[in-house]
């Protein structure tokens, strides 16, 4: 039995991704602590941009929103909203940007706006923020999301931001689109050419057979597939400990935020 949760091995199989001296364009939640566990440990020069303005914070416990206050005071400075699109992401200076959504599909199309028929849905989401730009512009793409057939669709109800779709290459999408999907059951990335998510690793104990249940689509392998390497005691004391102070700066249970 694994003495870490699905959560953190998540959490820390995207912060290796993550390399010394990456721009990241950070969410809040999964993101926010992948980001900070990579910072914390093998990346310390990772530069962290989150969409209120701040630039190059280092928060010592995960902010609460892109507002939080703890953002601004750890960051090396803060612009305008504005700039951060048109001077940095739009001008290619972000090189990984991660975002979640309600539904994607298999060609790392998502949707963040409605479930159910647009004109009258069963469920309105928050929408695309700036979702549709971080897809079209960051060089790589991070899609941070749980696994499972409600997610990961045939059709999405609404595609909001843009994946591997006909005419990207026209669009004025300057990013590589969607590099990598980091799932809780594993790893999927796109196939060259059509851009079709395939299984491309899991994680120990978990085989390709579960992973693939809990896609809505028939999910196709890799040539191989690898497993990725449990987390070590330095990663897992690292994520906890900022959850941690996370939960004591915030008075809240100890968890990871998803």
């Amino acid at each position: 039995m694994n003495d870490y949760s699905r959560d953190e091995m998540m959490t820390i199989a995207a912060a290796r991704m993550l390399w010394d001296g990456c721009v990241c364009f950070v969410g809040i939640g999964l993101p926010s602590a992948a980001c900070n566990l990579a910072r914390l440990t093998h990346a310390p020069r990772l530069v962290l941009i989150y969409e209120s303005g701040t630039i190059g914070a280092q928060p010592t416990v995960l902010p609460l929103s892109i507002g939080d206050g703890e953002l601004a005071e750890t960051a090396a400075c803060v612009v305008p909203l504005p700039e951060i699109f048109s001077d940095y992401l739009q001008a290619g200076r972000i090189d990984v940007g991660f975002l979640g959504a309600a539904q994607i599909d298999r060609h790392g199309n998502l949707n963040s706006t409605v479930i159910g028929p647009y004109s009258s849905p069963r469920t309105r989401l928050p929408g695309a923020g700036g979702a549709p730009e971080i897809a079209a512009h960051a060089r790589q793409t991070f899609v941070v999301m749980k696994a499972s057939p409600r997610s990961f669709v045939t059709a999405l109800d609404f595609r909001t931001s843009g994946g591997y779709f006909p005419g990207r290459s026209d669009s004025g999408a300057r990013g590589a689109g969607p590099t990598v999907v980091v799932t809780d059951v594993g790893i999927l990335k796109p196939l060259a050419g059509d851009g079709e998510l395939v299984l491309t690793a899991t994680y120990p104990g978990i085989p390709a057979a579960e992973a693939r249940a809990a896609i809505g689509w028939p999910l196709a392998l890799a040539g191989e597939v690898e497993t990725i390497a449990a987390p070590t005691a330095l990663e897992l004391e690292t994520l906890r400990a900022v959850a941690a102070r996370t939960a004591a700066a915030h008075c809240e249970p100890i968890k990871l935020p998803i």
